[in-house]
């Protein structure tokens, strides 16, 4: 009797197969998290799509050893079962463990364990010491199927055969990939993370120097917004309180609109908002640029420690023309309500 096919060892192609899963595992985990954390859904989606690809292209690599496979002529041999057990309750059919001695034809008899759907109906047909008919491709016999409906040949010599149980030392299963399978896809894990925190290094190590410069580049900078209905803003990136940034603002606002003829100004935190007077309109106006800001920090500062709202948690100024005079009144508001100060209060 021949000996059966002792499985393979992984071949370099196997370990070529861990190295790169593991680095597509890697580069997956790493892009999701690093992505959330600096906010870059590119790189999110980029490591999600990544093991799409890296499973359609090992299909396509894979067609050609399957198409071979396919065409080799599996071998039919008779099975005893030596144990059973269903692991699962669905109704229809189950999932049922087998045991088998499979007594291939001019070879020697093995075991092998396989998991095989059996109908409901069926399972009393299945007991220990029942004779099956099973295939199997010649090279791998531990990936035995039980055949559900054989031929009237094979229905024959499965009534009245007699197999002797194999020792369960016979037992045939896939070699598992081993040692070197293991330590070069945890390698690829880890370098695919590590490209992925190299790359994006920068966006995830340097948050101080980028956070500095784009504070920089914010108080150095203003957003000025204007509209057909008369108004215009202007937004800073730090307090209008600051030395110097309200007179910024209003010069930035003078370079993109007219502000000699406005009606109303209000300054809070960090937004300076300008309404002008219309064309036609006999309402009092006066020159933005006239306006005395020196003294409005120190105006803000007395109405929020002298006015009773409990802790201030937002101010504002509003300057309106009277006249020849222009009015300026600080409005604060806090848990207890609100009050308001004017430049003459």
């Amino acid at each position: 009797m021949s000996a059966v096919p002792e499985p393979a060892r992984p071949g370099p192609l196997a370990l070529v197969r861990g190295f790169l899963s593991g680095i597509v595992i890697g580069t997956t985990l790493c892009a999701f998290v690093v992505g959330i954390i600096i906010e870059y859904v590119p790189l999110i989606i980029a490591g999600l799509g990544l093991p799409v690809v890296y499973g359609i292209l090992l299909y396509l690599a894979g067609a050609p050893r399957r198409a071979r496979e396919a065409a080799i002529v599996p071998v039919v041999a008779l099975a005893k079962i030596e144990s059973l057990r269903a692991s699962g309750t669905e109704t229809g059919d189950i999932p049922v463990d087998f045991v088998l001695t499979v007594a291939p034809d001019g070879a020697a008899t093995y075991r092998v364990k396989i998991q095989h759907g059996v109908n409901l109906v069926d399972i009393p047909n299945h007991r220990p010491g029942g004779i099956l008919v099973v295939q199997y491709p010649p090279n791998r016999p531990w990936k035995a199927q039980i055949v559900d409906r054989p031929s009237p040949e094979w229905e024959r010599r499965a009534v009245g055969a007699v197999i002797e149980s194999a020792p369960e030392t016979s037992l045939v299963q896939e070699q598992a990939e081993g040692c070197g399978y293991g330590a070069l896809t945890l390698f690829g894990l880890l370098l695919g993370a590590a490209l992925v925190l190299f790359l994006f290094r920068a966006e995830l190590f340097g948050p101080e120097s980028r956070t500095g410069s784009e504070e920089t580049q914010s108080s150095t900078s203003s957003s000025v917004t204007t509209s057909s209905s008369g108004s215009a803003t202007v937004t800073v990136g730090q307090s209008l309180l600051g030395e110097g940034e309200l007179r910024r603002a209003i010069d930035s606002l003078a370079e993109a609109a007219d502000v000699s003829q406005v009606v109303t100004v209000v300054v809070e935190e960090r937004r300076l908002t300008v309404v002008f007077a219309p064309t036609d309109a006999q309402v009092p106006r006066f020159d933005l640029r006239t306006l005395a800001v020196d003294g409005l920090p120190a105006l803000v500062k007395r109405a929020t420690t002298t006015i009773n709202v409990g802790s201030p948690q937002t101010w504002q100024i509003t300057i309106v023309p009277f006249g020849n005079v222009v009015s300026s009144r600080v409005i604060v508001t806090g848990p207890g309500g609100s009050g308001s100060l004017a430049d003459g209060g």
